[in-house]
Parts: C-alpha cells; sequence; structure tokens
C-alpha cells in the first residue's frame, strides 16, 4: 500500500499522530519484506530430508528457476555442479551415435542422469516405474517400491555372477523427477544403490542439476539433447577436463563417451 507525503504543520496534533502512524507502518512493511526474503533463502536452502520434498524449493530445477547462470558445466540440456572428486562420462547409443546419458562417478558410486520432454500436463515417473519393473523382471531381476528423498523410486536387482564365479546381483536404484515440460532421471549405481551415507553426495548433486527443455516441441520421452561443453579440452589420455567454473580444485573431468549399461533404457 502507498501512502501520501503531503506538508504537515509541526504543530497540529492528528499532523504528527498521522506521521507517526505512517512511519510505524513503513517499518512494519520492511520488517514483513525482510522476514520474507529470509524465508525463502531458507526454503530454498532447506534440507528435503527434514521435510516434506518439493521440487520447485529443493531441486532439481527448470533454467527459469536457477538462482545463478554461472558456475555449473554446461552438457546442453544438462547442468551440473562441479564438485570435488567428480568425473563425468558422457554415454553413447551405439546405432545412432548421440549421446544419451552423462554418468557422475564419485567416491565408487554413480548417478547416471537423462532428461526427456514431458507433455505440459501429465507426469511420466508413475509409468516409467512400471515399465523398468517389467523390464528388470524379464530379465530374471526383481524390483522393490522405494519412498526416498525425492518420493517413489525404485530399487532393481539384476543377477550378475562374481570375478570369484559365484552368483549374486547388481543393484540400481532408480529416482525420477517431473519437471515443467521435462522429466529427469538418476540412476544410482554402486554402494549409492544400497547405502544411504553413500547416496548422499549424489543425490545433493541430483537436487542441483539444472534441466533446460528449450522451445522447441518434442513428442514425449524424447531424449533431450547432450553435449559436451564447449570449452572441454581432451587430455593425452583421452580424458576430457571442463573448465566452466574457474575454480579448477574442483573441475570434473569429461571421460570419451561410450555406451551405456541396458538397465538404464526405459523403452
Amino acid at each position: 500500500m502507498v501512502f501520501g507525503r503531503g506538508k504537515r504543520s509541526k504543530s497540529h496534533p492528528e499532523s504528527q499522530e498521522s506521521a507517526e502512524v505512517e512511519k510505524d507502518l513503513e517499518v512494519d512493511a520492511d520488517l514483513e519484506t525482510a522476514e520474507k526474503d529470509t524465508e525463502d533463502s531458507t526454503a530454498r536452502d532447506s534440507d528435503p530430508l527434514d521435510e516434506v520434498y518439493e521440487r520447485e524449493l529443493h531441486g532439481p530445477f527448470d533454467l527459469d528457476e536457477a538462482e545463478e547462470s554461472e558456475g555449473y558445466v554446461d552438457l546442453g540440456a544438462l547442468r551440473i555442479t562441479p564438485h570435488e572428486g567428480l568425473q563425468l562420462r558422457l554415454e553413447i547409443e551405439e546405432s545412432s551415435q548421440r549421446v544419451i546419458a552423462v554418468t557422475l562417478d564419485l567416491a565408487g558410486s554413480s548417478l547416471q542422469l537423462q532428461a526427456f520432454a514431458a507433455p505440459r500436463s501429465e507426469i511420466l515417473w508413475p509409468e516409467i516405474r512400471e515399465q523398468i519393473g517389467s523390464s528388470v523382471e524379464s530379465q530374471g531381476g526383481s524390483v522393490e517400491e522405494l519412498n526416498g528423498s525425492f518420493g517413489p523410486e525404485v530399487l532393481a536387482k539384476l543377477p550378475a555372477q562374481a570375478a570369484d564365479g559365484s552368483k549374486g546381483f547388481r543393484a540400481a536404484r532408480f529416482i525420477g523427477v517431473d519437471g515443467p515440460r521435462w522429466f529427469l532421471r538418476g540412476v544410482l549405481g554402486g554402494p549409492a544403490a544400497l547405502e544411504p551415507d553413500a547416496a548422499a553426495e549424489l543425490e545433493a548433486l541430483f537436487r542441483t542439476v539444472v534441466v533446460i527443455r528449450g522451445d522447441s516441441p518434442m513428442p514425449p520421452r524424447d531424449l533431450l539433447p547432450l553435449s559436451l561443453p564447449k570449452d572441454a579440452v581432451p587430455d593425452a589420455q583421452g580424458s576430457v577436463a571442463a573448465d566452466s567454473a574457474g575454480n579448477q580444485a574442483v573441475q570434473p573431468k569429461m571421460s570419451a563417451p561410450r555406451r551405456g549399461p541396458e538397465i538404464t533404457e526405459i523403452g
């Protein structure tokens, strides 16, 4: 609300009282603005493990929701936050040679990311969870639905043979988030698939991912295009250092693209 500031007689008690009331209202308004700013900042910085998960507050974020535009590794449809010890791998589809996923390797665990186009008024994750279950079971594996930090998840276990010849299983934990006209899926592998402590850092990175949907019309479930960073430079071993945030100590390294595991295909 806007209040006028006309001239008043200093000796008029009603004018003095009005000025004091107006001053009090301005102070109250300033306090309310400050409190709102604090609440907004607290909501964005809060840990989703401590409250009900809300994508707009806890991430991953749409490009229009990102607070910063710099400091990320730019992979086209996805922007990744640099992290100490993080390595990135781009994975390609053998038949088309296009990049279909990026995998984040950290402390012996991995997080594969894929972003898909989605309808404006429809969510994809429930149906995709069913498809993952059907695919895993057709390969002789088992699935379990979990309720994790991001809501419903799928823990898949596929038969595998250990190095010593003994039979076991390979675990993968699928997480999914529906955003505005996009769907982001993550697949946790290694210790992070089964151990919450091992998954914590990768889950935190998943929350900071920024998805760039773009304005071009795309059929639902089409992969959003991924690419190498523009300033990526291969080294003698074929790895690529992504120099985007300026802090070389936390820059992830990128290995040459390779084919991704079949367990992560959703059909």
